[in-house]
């Protein structure tokens, strides 16, 4: 899987664009972790390293990605493989009647399943950060009507406030 394309925004080296570059290192690394079934302590360790995904030859002079927040992107990978059960029933139930999570394409579940879990488990970061977020990565990998989807998703799940399907910390 390539790195995003030269659709990724970023808002520079600060804070903001290491947490945006850890949202889509944790898509790229629960890719990596699907496809081809590594540890994902060792797939966390090599992205930490530096070992991951970079922008395609033509697309390198236009894209520079920050390195990511790694408290945020070590967060991410580990929480979605923690709960992945609970995110997938939060998913099937925002989606629309003839869809089920199994009928997804692997990138499209793992960005939602991904998303969902921010929204539901990290309360610090508001849900229309969140959404915009994934809606951008999904913009990295698609030009079709995946990013229309995944807004759609994630805009009900954060609007079933109180129903939350992950368990947040300390509640």
């Amino acid at each position: 899987m390539s790195a995003a394309g030269d659709r990724v925004k970023t808002t520079g080296p600060g804070g903001a664009g290491r947490r945006s570059a850890a949202r889509l290192a944790a898509v790229q690394a629960l890719y990596q972790i699907e496809i081809g079934g590594a540890a994902p302590a060792e797939v966390i360790a090599q992205f930490l390293a530096g070992e991951r995904p970079e922008p395609e030859a033509e697309d390198r002079g236009s894209i520079v990605l920050p390195e990511p927040d790694a408290r945020l992107f070590a967060a991410l990978v580990e929480g979605v493989i923690a709960v992945r059960p609970q995110l997938d029933a939060a998913i099937a139930r925002s989606l629309a009647t003839d869809w089920t999570v199994e009928r997804l394409e692997i990138l499209v579940r793992i960005i939602l399943e991904a998303g969902v879990f921010e929204l539901t488990s990290m309360p610090d970061i508001p849900p229309k950060v969140s959404i915009n977020e994934y809606v951008n990565v999904a913009h990295a990998f698609f030009g079709g009507a995946e990013p229309g989807l995944i807004n759609g998703v994630l805009d009900a799940v954060a609007g079933a406030a109180g129903a939350s399907p992950v368990p947040r910390e300390g509640a």
